[in-house]
């Protein structure tokens, strides 16, 4: 049985989905701070029509010992796919006491939970962001790493505490460094939905003439002075963790980059996205942020070798499916929550 914390939320709702797919049984915890019960009822009925195994949602924060302590005993929790975490760059920033206490505070309380329960293998999100400023390109995983925000400086401190756990207490662990995540799964159930919008693609589908879509710089030292990132399909992502699961049960841990291996330019992914809409998205040119790299590719040989999965999801495809979820995302807010929100284990 899989455990995923964060599976109300953008990845790892697309995670579940693929455990319940490839049929797996499924438990998700999460405390709906950034993901949405919505999406849990979206998932509960794709896993009834699929006849698959959505077995329990908790409502509650990794942090919370007891309620830890209550699934492992009710449920037998093979792997923890651990996606808890909050994920804003700019946010960490600024507010830098919110993502050491719930990031960090909030993994120790889980792999502590998980070692007294003796639940041993571990897939956890990570991040390129720990890698800091490209030394070179394309990033593979041997580069150093040195994050230039908190949010980095978090995940990589998990990416220590689970080496060393794992060192003392024989965990097993697959950690996943992404790259840029776009799409939504084919079916819609699930898609990006944040508060707080940053992603590239979402953003520029919902600009209108009330809300135009802003590039930040293009004077950058790439092929059209805009930034260059490698985007990675959510559910190519989402494979790879159910992949990973298998790969643990008889291999031993790994350390992964998730990505295309290819780059495109915000302008080049703008003019896919205006391409399908069929429309021009209005622009507005903007001044860099700052801490934006020019380019940021991976190198996904690994993935290839060691798990044997590479990208499959084509980016017209990517921007297709996403644009095909923000016309269902509108149906989904006004849509009646039919799951429990509970604070315990079990329905």
């Amino acid at each position: 049985m899989i455990l995923i914390t964060g599976g109300a939320g953008y990845i790892g709702s697309h995670s579940a989905i693929d455990f319940i797919q490839e049929g797996h049984e499924v438990v998700v915890l999460d405390n709906l701070s950034t993901g949405h019960i919505e999406i849990i009822d979206r998932i509960k009925a794709f896993a009834k029509q699929k006849k698959g195994k959505f077995v329990d949602f908790v409502n509650a924060n990794i942090k919370d010992v007891n309620a830890l302590s209550a699934l492992f005993k009710m449920y037998k929790i093979d792997t923890v796919v651990h996606f808890a975490a909050n994920s804003l760059v700019n946010e960490s920033v600024s507010n830098p006491r919110k993502y050491y206490e719930n990031n960090i505070l909030g993994s120790i309380s889980l792999l502590n939970s998980m070692i007294d329960n003796d639940v041993k293998k571990i897939v956890f999100s990570s991040t390129c962001a720990t890698y800091g400023e490209p030394e070179y390109m394309p990033i593979d995983e041997k580069h150093p790493q040195r994050p230039v925000n908190p949010y980095g400086n978090t995940k990589l401190a998990i990416e220590f505490a689970i080496k060393d756990y794992a060192a003392a207490y024989g965990l097993k662990y697959a950690i996943f460094r992404y790259f840029n995540v776009i799409g939504a799964d084919e079916d819609a159930v699930s898609g990006e939905w944040h508060d707080i919008e940053t992603h590239l693609v979402p953003n520029i589908l919902k600009a209108d003439k009330n809300k135009v879509f802003k590039l930040f710089g293009d004077d950058y030292d790439t092929k059209d002075g805009t930034c260059v990132r490698d985007y990675i399909d959510v559910a190519d992502l989402a494979r790879a963790h159910t992949m990973a699961y298998k790969y643990l049960l008889e291999n031993e841990s790994t350390i992964i980059n998730l990505g295309t291996g290819e780059g495109q330019s915000v302008k080049e992914i703008f003019a896919a996205v205006e391409k399908y809409l069929e429309t021009n998205v209005p622009l507005k040119i903007c001044q860099r942020r700052a801490g934006d790299p020019a380019k940021l590719i991976a190198k996904t040989t690994k993935a290839a070798d060691v798990l044997g999965w590479s990208s499959r999801v084509p980016l017209e495809l990517s921007i297709k499916n996403a644009a095909e979820w923000e016309k269902v995302l509108k149906t989904v807010k006004n849509s009646p929550v039919v799951s429990k929100t509970h604070k315990g284990v079990g329905e």
